[in-house]
């Protein structure tokens, strides 16, 4: 089907990109400490990126309905990105790096809900499937940027336990940095010439201002509670202990693996049997993965490594459940489908910032009340959508 060949191209589109951005992300932290850069610095880079690139949805997506084009968006927000990234390395001081990643976050606020839309023009009977390839294939590039860099920093001989203050004034572990952050931005040129490859459907609904529907806006409160309790995978691997980075690159290798593998076939399930009661396993799913990290290291040692593998392996089916599921469920509740993707993903995004301190704040006071925060809103969630009226 001529569609389908238009998601493997967005696929492959957001494959080099992820490639290029799961190269970055492990060693980003480590690159700032090396720039002079303190904890505070690693949460204000990472927080900041994130809260202008949900900014960048919001009006991303509204502009591209009101315009009916979505490429011209994607070539603006991969062409931002790539050009920011290929400055990563030859930062001299860690705000520098902080500036960068804005620029580069805001690139990725302004494709995503665009493309997203345009997913949801191209098809219109099996969106649960095509959603599910492009992010099968987006999740393919996280996984071969995270088997990557774990290649290289085992290339070039990279001190896995090397204590944090160490990297200060190490030129050998930064030039080691600066080469992967090189690689890794090249990577991200490539993403740029297929756009011009997929087709663009000019929405025959720019003219009009639909406003967003009720069950919309019902569907997208309860997607941001679970967000609420969605809290990052670094307190998963910090449960179990691990502080090793190759150990930890290799569990996180292990749900991209996971997720791309599932992301298709949960996609055609939604087609076959409805959006809502697939995202509700997802809900579930994710509460049934906290309840087993409360109680992980209580387990015999001889059952901790096979036990944290099948529980990131789940943890990778949770996001195959939803992510691409939610997508094609805000598709087929609105005809504004930029702006409906746009609030939704500035909607989930804003509700991750809290999540990650309200996680951080329980977890100092006792790690078990991480994951039991998650299970309840999870839970919350999905009992909240199997009441949904679809």
């Amino acid at each position: 089907m001529k569609e389908f060949r238009d998601i493997l191209l967005l696929g492959i589109i957001s494959f080099f990109a992820d490639v290029s951005s799961e190269m970055i992300m492990p060693i980003l932290p480590f690159f700032i400490y090396s720039l002079g850069g303190t904890g505070l610095a690693v949460g204000l880079i990472m927080g900041f990126g994130d809260a202008i690139a949900n900014f960048a949805k919001i009006f991303s997506g509204k502009i591209s309905d009101r315009i009916g084009k979505r490429k011209i968006f994607m070539v603006a927000g991969y062409g931002s990105s790539a050009v920011s990234k290929l400055f990563f390395p030859f930062s001299t001081h860690w705000w520098h790096i902080l500036f960068l990643r804005g620029i580069e976050r805001i690139g990725k606020g302004i494709r995503g809900p665009p493309r997203d839309a345009l997913i949801g023009d191209l098809v219109k009977e099996k969106r649960g499937e095509a959603y599910g390839i492009h992010r099968a294939l987006d999740t393919a590039g996280a996984v071969v940027g995270s088997i990557l860099v774990l290649s290289l920093l085992w290339f070039f001989g990279f001190p896995a336990n090397l204590p944090l203050k160490e990297l200060v004034g190490n030129e050998e572990v930064k030039e080691m940095l600066k080469i992967i952050l090189i690689i890794a931005s090249l990577i991200a040129f490539l993403a740029i010439p297929p756009i011009f490859l997929v087709r663009e459907i000019i929405s025959k609904e720019k003219e009009e201002k639909e406003k967003i529907s009720w069950k919309l806006k019902k569907f997208i409160l309860i997607a941001t509670i679970f967000y609420f309790g969605n809290f990052s995978y670094a307190f998963f691997l910090l449960r179990i202990g691990m502080e090793n980075i190759f150990y930890a690159i290799f569990l996180y290798a292990l749900f991209n693996i996971s997720y791309a593998m599932l992301a298709r076939y949960f996609g055609k399930l939604s087609d076959k049997i409805g959006r809502k009661f697939v995202i509700s396993l997802g809900y579930i799913t994710f509460t049934f993965v906290c309840v087993g990290f409360i109680f992980i290291p209580y387990f015999p040692s001889q059952y901790f490594i096979p036990l944290s593998i099948a529980l990131f392996l789940l943890y990778g089916a949770v996001y195959a459940f939803i992510e691409g599921n939610q997508r094609a469920f805000v598709s087929d509740l609105s005809k504004s489908r930029g702006t409906a993707q746009g609030i939704f993903q500035a909607s989930i995004g804003f509700a991750s910032i809290p999540a990650g301190i309200i996680a951080g704040k329980l977890w100092d006071l006792l790690p078990e009340l991480t994951f039991i925060y998650g299970a309840v809103l999870s839970l919350i969630s999905a009992i909240l959508l199997a009441t949904f009226d679809d």
